[in-house]
């Protein structure tokens, strides 16, 4: 068991879920901040449920408080899959989120911070398929994408023990498989990755002290 208290934000999401279900199966004491503490289905005598916004400054707080780890798999979500749905979250909530955990950082001994942003953001542009990019730019995908890139430019810019995941197409399958990295677009990524995966390989690299302030795509 490790003795590091995790906050997981965007616990309720589908890769969220996995993350708080194999923390727990790990051992580790688990904070979450969740809108509506009604969506929590799993109960444990090592997790603590607290119901606000990331947003929120002073929730926040609350939240991160006695964690030395934060692990974000925050999105911009929108109110169905259809790529044009209305948006679920302000544009800047990913943003905001992030500015607030810096903020706090300056007062709570936070050891590491691991998010989730997304395969085609910045560099990896040009890497993804020529139809995704026509669907991120004609699409409300494309307002995810963009909070994921401001993410990204605010986490490189602290002080943190960073490590960003930017895995491919998200599955629900849940087939664990090897995991394939790819750093600096160095080895093209396979274009699927089943979100249990994701959310197994950010513990793991959580546990090994591995890629920090790196950049990862990571595909099966």
């Amino acid at each position: 068991m490790n003795n590091n208290k995790i906050l997981i934000l965007g616990a309720t999401g589908r890769t969220g879920k996995h993350l708080l279900s194999l923390a727990l199966a790990r051992g580790y004491e688990v904070n979450i901040l969740v809108r509506d503490i009604r969506k929590i289905e799993i109960q444990s005598d090592r997790l603590k449920v607290f119901e606000g916004t990331p947003s929120d400054l002073t929730v926040l707080a609350s939240a991160i408080e006695n964690c030395s780890i934060v692990i974000s798999a925050l999105n911009i979500s929108r109110k169905s899959d259809f790529p044009w749905a209305k948006l679920h979250t302000p544009k800047d909530f990913i943003e905001k989120s992030i500015q607030n955990i810096l903020c706090l950082s300056n007062q709570y001994p936070i050891k590491s911070l691991i998010v989730i942003s997304a395969w085609g953001v910045s560099e990896t542009r040009n890497d993804i398929p020529w139809w995704f990019r026509l669907m991120i730019d004609y699409s409300n995908i494309k307002f995810g994408y963009e909070a994921h890139e401001q993410q990204e430019k605010l986490i490189k810019s602290s002080n943190l023990n960073w490590t960003i995941v930017r895995p491919v197409v998200l599955t629900n399958f849940t087939k664990q498989h090897k995991v394939h990295i790819s750093l600096n677009s160095i080895s093209k990524p396979s274009l699927f990755i089943s979100r249990k995966n994701v959310a197994s390989f950010m513990l793991d690299i959580l546990e090994t002290k591995t890629f920090i302030h790196q950049i990862l795509t990571i595909s099966e």
